[in-house]
């Protein structure tokens, strides 16, 4: 795109230029993330008495079911949330995913409960940055004690596809979480002895009626926590590829008439300044 900038009779000895480009970076955003736990009697059969949470952990990336779904076998990360609540090797899958080339992840979210006793637990993850490239969230926690059982978010995404509210990013809302079997134990109680599962077998949301009864599991497929997501901002980044060595600006020196160009991107607006640093248009 060509301006043409009448100056009148000045005389420019230097110029800086100033421009407003669409914007081609990544968009990020601002949320905190609370997490409240539901674990009662009359929704989960019974409450053991050391009933809490494994420190919520998760990420955000950019691969849908990057750290498990429904109906294929659990990776040695979610196998250990749901049986032990360790994240070390949780740990491990996400950094693996943040130093993958092309990174799949870009960060590690992670918090623990309070006051961790069950019912009423509340973790929250504060000013948690989210940009457009790695806008999935997964998140994860062992409902502890059990054979094998957590609760998670898997691969949510939050970006609208609106860009005309809050730059595309979803308003606040909140949704409810679940409980998933790994796969790995089998079985079926809050208090179960050990018994690995053999061979393995997906990852499966906890429903009513699976496994039947008399071995029914006592979750009954309620729900075991919600999730709020509070959208606080977002920005726009301008991307390093609007390189200034586009933007042509002849003749020079000049009076009376500069020609402004930039054939690689729009220009929606121009700011001279003279040698002084004083603003002339």
């Amino acid at each position: 795109m060509k301006i043409t900038v009448n100056l009148f009779s000045i005389i420019l000895f230097g110029i800086l230029i100033s421009t407003t480009l669409p914007c081609k970076a990544q968009s990020e955003a601002i949320y905190d993330i609370t997490v409240n736990t539901i674990w009662t009697v009359d929704q989960h059969t019974s409450v053991p008495g050391d009933a809490h949470w494994s420190n919520l952990i998760g990420a955000t990336h950019n691969t849908a079911n990057e750290f498990f779904s429904i109906g294929t076998l659990a990776t040695l990360g979610i196998k250990n949330v749901a049986e032990f609540g360790s994240n070390t090797e949780f740990t491990n899958e996400i950094n693996d995913a943040i130093d993958a080339i092309p990174k799949r992840a870009d960060q590690k979210l992670q918090d623990g409960f309070s006051p961790n006793e069950g019912h009423e637990d509340v973790a929250i993850l504060s000013d948690i940055t989210v940009s457009e490239n790695f806008s999935l969230i997964t998140l994860v926690s062992m409902v502890a004690p059990s054979p094998d059982w957590f609760i998670a978010i898997n691969s949510l995404e939050l970006r609208s596809g609106n860009p005309a509210i809050n730059n595309g990013w979803k308003d606040d809302f909140t949704m409810d979480v679940f409980a998933y079997d790994a796969g790995t134990d089998d079985g079926y109680d809050y208090g179960s002895s050990n018994n690995a599962s053999s061979p393995f077998v997906p990852v499966s949301l906890i429903t009513l009626g699976v496994p039947a009864p008399p071995n029914q599991n006592p979750i009954m497929g309620n729900k075991m926590a919600t999730i709020t997501f509070n959208y606080k901002s977002s920005t726009l980044s301008i991307n390093d590829a609007a390189s200034i060595e586009n933007i042509k600006v002849y003749p020079n020196p000049t009076k009376d008439i500069l020609h402004i160009s930039n054939p690689a991107n729009k220009l929606e607006s121009v700011d001279l300044y003279n040698v002084l640093g004083k603003r002339i248009n």
